[in-house]
């Protein structure tokens, strides 16, 4: 009886410590096979592209896309970056993606500027007529470019800003969306953060530079994808703003290209593929490299 006692107590340990099976999931599974059919779905269209950009011209003519990998994809990322495309020889694929970024930049950043201080002058100051000023900005959404392109296209004309960055960036930078959300922001700073801050001795512009701004990172970041994405897709602005071709952007370069496949000599399949391929990418690489701030900047709700 001495030796089944003994023995009783060092069984149970081995029994509880014996791991338990872990259930298979298949919803898992079908929510993953989802998501991958997805993602297969959305690149198809850029692997397309990209096959299509190392045959040869005359070959995508005869044949139409196929799985064939052909030889042609360093001549034509060469005629894409670095070929002209007009009469001037200054329209280059890689001029016009100087060009695009230097719209995007200029966009995004303008709008963060003039919209963050619009918004800070609005809650923080004490205006009489601060919330009648918000509201006539917030109806300019109302406006769109389309509605109000002559008039803006006849005051840079006047100041001289044709074919100029400054043209192209700044009758567009005021946004009315931007104003919006920092507003919105600022007002769910608290108010204990304010009466200290004005407590240790900071004046308006110190406390706007040293506590609203990084307290403000997120929404910036989530703003700056949005104006980023919006001035790189631009179109029917520049091309009433440029009228020299070394000042195109990428989209009007693609157009280009694209009115050119229309006529009777070989289109440059490879060429504009890639060019469109090029077009993609830096709006993808702002999403990507944002994406964890611009979901913090439009949920977050405790600053």
């Amino acid at each position: 009886m001495a030796e089944i006692s003994s023995s009783h107590p060092v069984a149970a340990p081995a029994a509880a410590a014996r791991p338990a099976q872990r259930r298979f999931r298949w919803g898992a599974v079908l929510d993953h096979t989802i998501l991958i059919l997805g993602a297969l779905f959305m690149m198809a269209p850029i692997a397309m592209l990209l096959q299509m950009s190392t045959i040869a011209d005359t070959e995508i003519m005869k044949h139409g896309p196929s799985l064939v990998i052909g030889d042609q994809f360093g001549s034509n990322l060469d005629k894409a970056l670095f070929g002209s495309m007009s009469f001037s020889g200054s329209n280059s694929g890689l001029t016009m993606f100087m060009n695009s970024l230097i719209l995007g930049l200029g966009f995004a950043i303008g709008k963060i500027v003039i919209s963050m201080c619009a918004a800070y002058a609005i809650v923080y100051f004490r205006m009489r007529f601060a919330t009648l000023a918000f509201w006539l900005i917030f109806t300019t959404l109302l406006l769109p470019l389309e509605v109000r392109i002559v008039p803006s296209y006849e005051v840079t004309q006047k100041l001289g800003l044709l074919n100029t960055y400054t043209g192209l960036i700044v009758p567009l930078i005021a946004s009315a969306t931007a104003t919006f959300f920092f507003r919105q922001f600022f007002m769910s700073v608290p108010d204990e953060l304010v009466e200290a801050a004005r407590i240790d001795g900071a004046g308006p512009v110190k406390f706007f530079i040293d506590i609203l701004i990084p307290l403000s990172r997120t929404m910036i970041a989530a703003i700056f994808i949005i104006m980023f994405v919006y001035g790189w897709n631009q179109y029917l602005w520049p091309t009433m703003i440029v009228t020299e071709e070394g000042k195109f952007t990428l989209v009007q370069g693609i157009k280009q290209i694209t009115q050119g496949l229309e006529g009777n000599h070989i289109p440059e399949f490879g060429r504009s593929n890639l060019l469109a391929i090029l077009a993609v990418l830096p709006p993808v690489a702002i999403v990507i490299f944002f994406q964890s701030w611009f979901v913090k900047g439009l949920t977050e709700s405790d600053k």
